[in-house]
């Protein structure tokens, strides 16, 4: 198999900032007790804030939410009020 071929055959899970993590290829998703999820597609987007209201999946509500990936600087300080 060339190069090519192989790298889009390899699953990958992508972590989207502020958002879900992107999954391609042939990969098994799996619920708490481990049996693994049917997918419909060879990508899916997985939520990772927690209030989509498809889990595993991804419905977007991340952005209604505020949802972020950003980790605040312990040593910032908050601007004066």
């Amino acid at each position: 198999m060339n190069e090519a071929r192989r790298s889009a055959a390899r699953p990958s899970v992508t972590a989207c900032p502020d958002g879900p993590l992107i999954v391609r290829g042939a990969i098994d998703v799996c619920d708490e007790t481990g049996a693994v999820i049917d997918r419909t597609r060879q990508t899916v987007a997985l939520c990772r804030c927690g209030a989509s209201a498809i889990k595993p999946w991804c419905d977007g509500t991340h952005k209604l939410t505020g949802f972020t990936t950003h980790t605040p600087d312990p040593t910032a300080v908050d601007p004066p009020r």
